[in-house]
């Protein structure tokens, strides 16, 4: 791999823009390219971040030869389709988060970056957030004692007449799991691996999709997590990681945070602030340099194991509802 990492964006939405922008801070990343399904849309996205390379179809910017890597920042439903294509193209691949649609499609990305010994990683971005790594040095220090149970959550609510977008949209994987419950999920998949029991249910809406869930896991020694996510509801914002010595209290924005405060019984409540950049997608983006550079194939911080057990969660979760997207 060359000193400089050469990116390429697989997409021209709020979020492709929002990476876009934080690539310009990472010293030996080059954003060369970007595609989109329309020449007049990447031409536009490329004017704003100065992209020299601007490919009218999504399979164009696959193939370009001047391309390292591609962030694949479309809708949950393309996600697999799109990853594939860039991995068959040899390109190493960073998908946006929820990787995939289903357990079956994040299989097929996975099977498919072994076979052609590529990169691949889940864009989790708040897993590699300075105040995320100070969350799991202080589980390892024992901080809180045995952990016991998770609560956390993600919910806002999205415009009157978003019908038609993709938030709400059900033929795109639209609904709150994918998009903001894949944050706590995540965080309790990290913190105790996949669950033993799920209980759930969920508010579909007009459109079919989940506007609000309310999610249960049991896991092994009796741990759990409770969890709520909503696109159509206003929700706290908060984290609170239980222990049989304290608590880990990760304040409002967790997901996108600097700060927490560690409770331990006898003991004076203990606020933590860390510096974090402007821009938290630095973190994944320098994680997955580090990963190119030495040649792995995929982050311990974000396995693709884990994303994989992960989909199967969400997967186990959808069917307690009796929801399915229409492509499946």
């Amino acid at each position: 791999m060359a000193s400089k990492i050469r990116w390429g964006i697989l997409g021209c939405g709020s979020i492709a823009g929002t990476f876009a922008a934080a690539l310009s801070f990472i010293k030996d990343a080059e954003l060369v390219a970007v595609g989109s399904r329309s020449t007049e849309k990447a031409k536009e996205f490329g004017d704003k971040f100065n992209i020299r390379r601007r490919h009218g179809s999504y399979q164009k910017l696959a193939d370009d030869e001047d391309v390292d890597i591609i962030y694949v920042a479309t809708p949950h439903n393309l996600h697999c389709e799109n990853t594939i294509m860039c991995l068959e193209a040899g390109k190493a691949v960073l998908c946006e988060k929820a990787f995939a649609a289903n357990a079956a499609q994040a299989r097929a990305m996975i099977d498919c970056a072994r076979t052609k010994k590529l990169f691949l990683m889940e864009a989790m971005w708040t897993r590699f957030l300075p105040i995320m790594c100070k969350v799991r040095q202080l589980l390892a220090e024992d901080a809180i004692g045995d952990m016991r149970m998770l609560a956390a959550d993600f919910g806002f609510r999205c415009p009157d007449g978003s019908e038609k977008t993709r938030l709400l949209n059900p033929d795109l994987a639209g609904g709150a799991l994918l998009d903001v419950g894949i944050y706590p999920l995540s965080l309790s998949s990290m913190l105790f691996g996949s669950p033993r029991k799920i209980h759930s249910d969920a508010h579909l809406g007009k459109t079919g999709v989940d506007e609000q869930a309310a999610v249960i896991l049991g896991f092994d020694k009796g741990r759990l997590a409770i969890m709520y996510a909503a696109v159509r509801t206003e929700s706290p914002h908060e984290a609170t990681i239980m222990g049989t010595k304290g608590m880990i209290r990760l304040h409002r924005s967790w997901w996108s945070g600097n700060k927490l405060t560690l409770v331990r019984t006898g003991k004076d409540d203990q606020f933590i602030e860390l510096p974090s950049h402007s821009s938290g997608y630095v973190y994944e983006i320098e994680a997955a340099h580090q990963a190119l550079h030495k040649g792995l194939l995929e982050t311990d911080v974000m396995p693709l194991d884990e994303s994989l057990a992960i989909m199967q969660t969400m997967d186990a979760i959808r069917k307690q509802w009796g929801f399915k997207y229409p492509f499946e």
